[in-house]
């Protein structure tokens, strides 16, 4: 048995392997040649991505004294679609036209129906389309992580934390919807839709899948880890988010320049942004954010007042802070060493990333 970490590269590789043969299986076409299209775009939107998820997972299960079984690559890469699936609705919800630098799924399907001159409209053939992939995606995560080849006793363990995370993402889509119906919102609204949407199926969960799978459960040691740095490294990483939403180069974050602005998200920069604003201010943030027709010019009148009220330079100070206690909260873990590094490395990673 192989008892040795495998190095960062390593690991994407064998994410990646994962989850290239794991697409290839599905969706067999022999008699359905028609179903190619969903299968393409699974595997090209898999391609991307910064495999934060897994290697969280990952350093869980090694952190516990789990060895470097092939089966733990297979467990942590199934992470991978439930993102996925994530991402494509959310998409759809946000209407967002590009995602990784290419067509959205909504979009990708709804220019196959417009190419091929089909009937009716080609936006709701579209919608539907990424849908039903989002779907596939979700329940393919559970395939792929039931069939991981872990033995059952710990896939068993870990199930409870598996079906938790997954309704956790859920609820926090839903409470995206209602933040951005509610229009206004405090810094405390966005901070729990964040968690939800993504902090803790980002960080938080994936430790503690990993850790419950090598440990045939969860000790109170291990729930104190997630929650203290788990959840720090969450907010942090969904705060980082934010900030590319609005001043990340569209090359590195694959979408337009602020269109975190033009869909009206109501992260937690914005409402830092609300409260400090004079009322002048204020007025032009709620008269420009959420127009999908917002332009360069407007974008940038919006990154001002950010920078201006201070929002912007505040939550850069909260991220360097989440990240200090997250760190510091390691040192007390009695995880293996070179988990420990890891996940210092990770946290890095996850709260100063380009895109």
């Amino acid at each position: 048995m192989n008892t040795e970490a495998a190095s960062m590269d390593t690991l994407r590789e064998q994410v990646d392997r994962c989850l290239r043969e794991f697409v290839d299986r599905q969706l067999p076409v022999s008699g359905a040649p028609e179903l190619e299209p969903l299968r393409l775009a699974a595997k090209e939107l898999l391609a991307g991505g910064k495999r934060l998820r897994p290697a969280f997972c990952y350093w869980g299960w090694r952190g516990a004294g789990g060895a470097d079984l092939p089966g733990v690559y297979q467990a942590a890469a199934s992470l991978e679609l439930l993102q996925a699936s994530a991402l494509v609705h959310d998409d759809v919800m946000d209407k967002s036209d590009l995602r990784r630098g290419m067509p959205s799924a909504h979009r990708r399907f709804e220019a196959m129906h417009a190419d091929a001159g089909w009937q009716g409209s080609a936006e709701q053939f579209g919608m539907g389309a990424a849908i039903l992939l989002g779907n596939l995606l979700l329940i393919w995560s559970g395939e792929m992580w039931r069939g991981s080849g872990l033995p059952p006793e710990s896939l068993a363990a870990a199930q409870p934390v598996h079906d938790h995370m997954r309704t956790e993402l859920m609820c926090g889509q839903y409470l995206d919807l209602l933040e951005q119906a509610h229009g206004e919102n405090t810094f405390e609204s966005a901070l729990r839709v964040a968690l939800y949407k993504s902090g803790k199926y980002s960080v938080e969960q994936p430790l503690r899948l990993g850790l419950a799978l090598a440990a045939g459960g969860l000790t109170p040691w291990m729930d104190e880890l997630c929650t203290t740095y788990g959840t720090r490294v969450g907010i942090a990483f969904q705060m980082r988010d934010d900030i590319l939403g609005v001043f990340g180069d569209p090359a590195a974050t694959g979408k337009p320049a602020g269109d975190d602005l033009r869909e009206g998200k109501r992260t937690m920069l914005v409402a830092r942004t609300l409260a400090a604003a004079t009322p002048e201010q204020a007025a032009l943030v709620r008269s420009l954010l959420g127009d999908p027709g917002l332009d360069d010019r407007g974008v940038a009148a919006l990154r001002e007042v950010i920078e201006d009220t201070g929002a912007l330079k505040e939550c850069e100070d909260l991220i360097g802070a989440y990240l200090t206690e997250a760190l510091a909260c390691l040192d007390q873990a009695p995880i293996t060493a070179e988990a420990r590094s890891a996940l210092a490395d990770l946290a890095v990673a996850a709260t100063s990333r380009q895109a």
